[in-house]
């Protein structure tokens, strides 16, 4: 079986691709444009996996250089990770991430009809829901007001995958809604990229603990939660990553009987607020990290978490990791990043 990984150098792609190898998939071409990564990755998953990954530097939101790759290669499996995924950036550049993410799932989506490839695997996110009622979220749990145009684009693109497969009843796709993956692969050689301006927690953590940054800001303390902050629910890379693989399997087996589009959650189904997940690494990590509490943050949601039943059911799949591999794993992949 032959899978193409979209966005394979980015921080879920890179780690998808060294599972996708473990559980025995040999044929895997990746595509990346590396805004956010580099190629170097490529060697890491090299590293790590044994594996040596045939990849390509391509723009996927430019049409005719999608078209043309589609042309010079086939495949049965498309994993579609390329987008661009900062909800404050997002926020400030709107244009930008409807550009990129709606393009760039069109582009593929017409590659895959173009080369006869009928499955997708989408990664999308738990932003679809917004500030849901009542938690925690099944996927039956409707669409919420997007709170930043990186969640509508998630919210257009399971849109536009939902009436691609009602229009093609042999193609079949997933959705995969991940919460707040964190964490790095125990080798650390696979983790978070660096960036000047994170806007994920755990990499704001780690670089706080690190010296590069001087302070966490915990934006707002005044939310209705236990603590006054938000509520998010973490789950290993990793544990995403088998997900896919599973998603891969539960894929080649639908029948024609079946749904040909699902939509599953991927969360370890606990919440944890933003002030705990400071005192965990802490903890975890015997450190005392320098935080303060700021204004709320334009884009966040109060608290989201999954119920992850779906998950078991349909793929045989739940969060393995704790919160303590998360955050020690995290550390490790920052303190080998120190060092290189």
């Amino acid at each position: 079986m032959k899978i193409l990984v979209t966005g394979g150098a980015g921080y879920i792609g890179s780690h998808t691709i060294v599972e996708l190898v473990n559980a025995g998939y040999q044929s895997i071409v990746s595509v990346d444009n590396f805004i956010n990564s580099s190629a170097e990755v490529y060697d890491r998953i090299e590293k790590v996996s044994g594996q040596k990954i045939e990849y390509y530097n391509i723009d996927l939101s430019k049409r005719t250089e999608t078209t043309a790759f589609f042309k010079q290669h086939s495949f049965d499996a498309v994993i579609h990770f390329a987008a661009l995924k900062s909800v404050p950036e997002s926020v400030e550049q709107p244009e930008l991430y409807y550009h990129n993410n709606l393009n760039s799932l069109l582009n593929v989506m017409e590659g895959m009809k173009l080369s006869n490839c009928n499955q997708l695997i989408f990664s999308s996110s738990c932003s679809v829901y917004g500030n849901p009622d009542k938690l925690p979220v099944m996927e039956d749990t409707p669409f919420g007001e997007a709170e930043s145009p990186y969640a509508r684009s998630k919210q257009m693109g399971e849109n536009i995958i939902s009436d691609f497969c009602k229009s093609r009843k042999n193609f079949k796709a997933l959705s995969l809604r991940y919460f707040n993956p964190v964490g790095a692969h125990p080798s650390a050689q696979l983790g978070e990229a660096q960036s000047q301006r994170p806007n994920n927690l755990v990499p704001i953590i780690t670089q706080t603990a690190a010296g590069i940054r001087e302070k966490v800001t915990v934006f707002g303390d005044d939310y209705n939660t236990r603590d006054g902050s938000c509520i998010r629910d973490y789950i290993h890379v990793i544990d995403i990553a088998k997900a896919h693989v599973k998603g891969v399997e539960f894929l080649n087996e639908l029948s024609k009987e079946d749904n040909n589009y699902e939509v599953i959650n991927l969360g370890s189904g606990n919440g944890t607020t933003v002030l705990e997940m400071v005192k965990a690494f802490e903890e975890v990590n015997q450190l005392k990290l320098n935080y303060e509490i700021g204004p709320r943050r334009a884009g966040d949601v109060e608290a989201i978490y999954a119920n992850n039943s779906y998950a078991k059911k349909k793929l045989a799949w739940e969060a393995k990791h704790s919160l303590e591999d998360m955050l020690s794993s995290a550390w490790k992949w920052q303190k080998a990043l120190k060092n290189q």
